[in-house]
């Protein structure tokens, strides 16, 4: 299967658990559970490719002259972290369908599941660092959904905020440290920048993009000093924290440390801050979790240490090292996630993680005794379970592993480290199920169903069969590691046993769990001292920094925007002329070399009369109506001026413009005073008289400066008029630019122009529903209207030129790719038409003949163009790259067929739903009358027009 597929499966996937949340839960999560099996098995048909030690392709060019382009690679790394993510979201969903309790919006949970999955595969598939980096900012978001899945607790709204700040900040830094990879090797493909090894370490940058990408790694990773937002997570479903915070998410910045592994380890500085990071991390979350007494907060801590070892692996910088890394990310994966599920089954059964309220749960929930009793031994390091393997690795590289001159160091730190390890392994199996049963459980422990059991106990299996029999994982893991190692270093010859002879990191491993026994002999002391000890509390240091970044914030940001926009504007014009004088001032002006053409006194009469407008208009402003009449000939006069220099595509879309927004703007200034009171004093107005005045003179000299001159470079505009027809297919530049060569801005601009209308809507309801409804109820018209509502003249003027419209609008469109003309023109000239219908018949006698609702106009215009623009994709070209052929279909002439007038259909359709959505909105507020809609609805039959009452100012029927 495509590498294309496999990422795009959970994303599209992500659209169903929501449409089948109606038909149940089983339903829901079938259809999640598909999607993923899906998308593991299009993996799967990529395992021999991957394990021929060959490296799986697959590249969309996106934006290649940015160096953005869809580019996935699917190496033996990448297979292990997607056959993970994928494999145990497998378990977690059916999981998840019996955890999840019946008030839970299941279809909402597997979609922000979905979200995740797609998002870290991503990830680990992405070939191209920008698109890494989308995927990875994407994990913090939808890791902030699951996080936060239930907004009632406040710890797991404060636990979200707190992860997504703190690894979003971690991803900000790493998105600089990319960036700067990319600039030192000259692309942004990884497979390009993991074979300039030598260049990227000589640059003297290479410590500046370590220590940036280090900090995302760090974060999203939990390692110390970045470590507390881990634990805090635990407020999520149990599914979310054996999914994210054992298995995946936690994982992405290990991941993103072997993927650089080639470029960046080696160094000294690679080594000590790594390696360090990777310590102190492992110490510190095994001290603190012993002393846990809420089960999942724990196995959080836990997570935390055993984030740290890995990352101190990966540190050192050895084959070796990474090799134990990668078989202690597999093993990890399998106990963890079998451990927090089985957390959530003893939660879920008893109603509590407190331990201290457990114990004697052996004779009450055998299967999850056994199962949880296994994934601890594992964890703990017990011989004949898979954990204890990559601890012995683990404890064999840090006895060859020297930091800051002290050999004894690091072996003695990893020791000290495991025992705590194996410490509150024991105490979570002797404190939960150990022991007499207790009378005074919240509730009557058993065991659960087998939807609940069997997902852990899978992963238990793999514990059990990789401890037994390691020689079957030793394979699978050597050939990760080739891809970690890259050509930096050979494959250890080491092989994978239980027994390895009296070697020192046998010791070192017997010592840890004594250790870890004695601690638990000792534990009730040992607690009190702890809780006696003085500790900095991270979440209070935390919200300490947010506080004061935020009051700090607010000091300097609310003297400067508090919501004046004259002030905006004022700090934006004198910005933008001083940096505008300093680059005229010290710049190099030559002299004329055009001569200004002579004005006709045509070019000047309408000169004055624009000048007049926008005069009266500021001078005039504070009377609305005014103003919006003032506006309009400004409109004119500039579609006029479009028209003198030979520009028609735009004089027509001015034109058009002004006509539409001259109707909305009428429709809301009757929900507005007539005049705007007087705010500001005259010394301001003097001040930003002088302002305006100064950057028109700043506007008038940089076009007079440039008119006289010629280009020092070749205009682009020379480009578009040799290419507009050979690349495009059209004769008009200009709409051949709006579709072709700048098709991404109209795409982005339809898309706001959808938006900005349904803002209106959304306003509009709210209004409806909210105090301002009875004020428009109880409003008594300014001056009395014309008694005639619906004038006959004006109804059937605008029904019968209705289809002139419509047809003039479908010329305009069709001959918009060689001719003045094109979508945006079509769905304005259409629009005008429908508008005037409402003008004439009134809201309810036109809206009952209209059948698609505006808002699925805007979204089939956006979606066509969408479309139309992927299809690039299908015959390797970028998005929104048209094409264009000519046919002949008899008795007709030969006729050109483009791509490009689909992506126009999508800008006409989505013109139209705006405009007609946002004057629909206008009306349903302008209908305050309670009278019945047949009473003022216009038809053709005179004798159904009445006139209106005095009192009214609109009706029903009234636009």
């Amino acid at each position: 299967m495509s590498l294309l597929i496999i990422v795009a499966l959970p994303f599209l996937g992500a659209l169903l658990p929501g449409l089948m949340n109606s038909a149940g839960r089983a339903a829901c999560a079938g259809v999640t559970f598909t999607v993923s099996l899906a998308a593991f098995i299009g993996l799967l048909t990529n395992l021999p490719t991957v394990l021929a030690g060959d490296v799986v392709m697959a590249r969309v060019d996106w934006m290649p002259a940015l160096g953005l382009n869809f580019t996935l690679m699917l190496d033996s790394l990448g297979f292990f972290f997607a056959l993970l993510i994928l494999g145990i979201g497998l378990l977690i969903i059916a999981y998840a369908r019996h955890y999840l309790s019946r008030d839970d919006n299941m279809g909402e949970f597997f979609t922000y599941l979905l979200l995740f999955q797609g998002a870290m595969v991503g990830i680990v598939l992405s070939d191209n660092i920008l698109l890494l980096l989308v995927f990875w900012e994407l994990t913090s978001l939808s890791s902030f959904l699951l996080i936060g899945f239930w907004k009632h607790l406040p710890e797991g709204r404060q636990g979200a905020r707190m992860a997504l700040v703190t690894t979003g900040m971690g991803g900000l830094s790493m998105i600089a440290g990319m960036l700067i990879l990319g600039q030192i090797v000259g692309s942004y493909d990884l497979s390009v920048i993991l074979q300039n090894r030598d260049l990227i370490q000589a640059d003297p940058l290479y410590l500046t993009a370590l220590i940036l990408i280090l900090l995302g790694c760090f974060t999203k990773s939990a390692q110390f000093p970045f470590h507390f937002w881990l634990p805090h997570a635990m407020a999520a479903p149990t599914p979310v924290s054996a999914y994210l915070h054992s298995a995946t998410m936690v994982k992405a910045g290990i991941f993103l440390m072997a993927r650089m592994w080639p470029v960046l380890s080696g160094t000294p500085e690679w080594f000590v801050i790594v390696t360090t990071a990777g310590l102190v991390t492992m110490v510190l979350g095994a001290v603190i979790a012993l002393f846990k007494h809420d089960l999942k907060a724990l196995l959080a801590f836990s997570t935390v240490s055993h984030l740290g070892l890995i990352t101190m692996l990966l540190g050192t910088g050895t084959a070796f090292g990474a090799m134990a890394a990668v078989f202690h990310i597999l093993n990890h994966a399998t106990f963890k996630a079998a451990l927090f599920m089985s957390a959530g089954i003893i939660d879920h059964e008893t109603h509590t993680r407190d331990i201290r309220r457990l114990g004697g749960l052996r004779h009450l929930m055998p299967v999850t005794f056994v199962i949880a009793t296994l994934a601890a031994l594992s964890m703990a390091g017990i011989p004949l379970l898979n954990g204890f393997l990559s601890k012995e690795m683990m404890l064999e590289e840090a006895n060859h592993t020297v930091l800051f001159d002290v050999p004894w160091l690091v072996p003695a730190l990893a020791t000290f480290g495991a025992l705590f390890s194996a410490a509150y392994c024991f105490r979570l199996i002797w404190h939960v199920f150990l022991g007499p049963v207790r009378d005074d459980y919240p509730a009557k422990p058993h065991d659960p169903p087998a939807g609940l059991w069997m997902p852990p106990a899978t992963l238990v299996l793999l514990v059990v069969v990789i401890g037994v029999a390691p020689f079957l994982a030793e394979p699978f893991v050597k050939l990760i590691t080739a891809s970690v190692l890259g050509d930096a270093a050979e494959i250890p010859a080491a092989h994978f046993k239980i027994w390895h002879g009296l070697v020192p990191a046998l010791f070192m491993s017997i010592i840890a769990v004594v250790g870890g026994l004695v601690m638990m002999a000792v534990f009730n002391p040992a607690l009190r001292l702890w809780d006696a000890a003085p500790r900095p509390e991270a979440k209070a240091i935390f919200d300490a920094i947010t506080d004061a970044t935020a009051s700090l914030a607010r000091k300097l940001i609310l003297p400067i925007h508090d919501g004046a926009f004259t002030r905006y504007a004022a700090i934006g014009s004198v910005a933008i002329f001083a940096v505008g004088y300093h680059a005229w001032s010290t710049g190099s002006i030559g002299f004329p070399t055009r001569t200004p053409q002579p004005a006709s006194p045509v070019f000047i009469g309408g000169w004055a009369m624009l000048v007049a407008a926008t005069a009266g208009l500021v001078l005039m402003h504070r009377n609305r109506f005014l103003s919006l009449i003032l506006i309009g000939i400004v409109g004119l006069m500039v579609s006029i001026g479009f028209v003198f220099l030979s520009a028609p595509d735009l004089a027509m879309t001015q034109f058009t413009v002004e006509v539409v927004t001259i109707i909305l703007l009428l429709l809301a200034l009757n929900f507005l005073p007539n005049h705007t009171p007087i705010e500001s004093t005259v010394l301001r107005r003097v001040r930003d008289a002088g302002i305006a005045i100064l950057g028109g003179l700043a506007t008038f000299a940089l076009a007079h400066h440039y008119l006289l001159r010629e280009a020092v470079s070749t205009p682009i505009s020379e480009f578009h008029l040799a290419n507009s027809y050979k690349g495009g297919g059209g004769n008009n530049v200009v709409n051949v630019i709006l579709v072709d060569f700048r098709g991404f801005d109209t795409y982005g601009e339809i898309i706001v122009l959808g938006i900005a209308a349904l803002l209106i809507y959304a306003l509009t309801e709210t209004l409806l529903d909210g105090p301002v409804r009875a004020r428009l109820l109880n409003r008594k018209p300014d001056q009395a209207r014309a008694g005639d509502t619906h004038p006959m003249m004006m109804v059937v003027l605008t029904r019968v030129l209705l289809p002139l419209v419509l047809m003039v609008g479908f010329y305009i469109f069709l001959r918009g790719h060689n001719e003045p003309g094109g979508g945006f023109i079509a769905g304005l000239i259409v629009s005008i038409g429908v508008v005037m219908q409402y003008m004439a018949s009134g809201f309810s006698w036109t809206s009952a003949r209209l059948k698609y609702p505006y808002h699925g106009v805007i979204g089939a215009g956006v979606l066509t163009a969408g479309l139309t623009g992927i299809g690039s994709w299908f015959v390797g070209k970028p998005f929104l790259t048209s094409d264009f052929t000519y046919v002949r279909i008899p008795p007709f002439e030969k006729f050109e067929l483009a791509t490009a007038a689909m992506f126009d259909l999508g800008v006409f359709l989505a013109v139209v739903g705006a405009v007609m959505l946002s004057l629909e909105s206008f009306s349903r507020l302008a209908r305050r009358a309670h009278t019945p809609d047949s009473e003022h609805a216009m038809d053709i039959d005179p004798s159904r027009v009445r006139p209106a009452p005095d009192s009214a100012v609109f009706t029903r029927g009234d636009v």
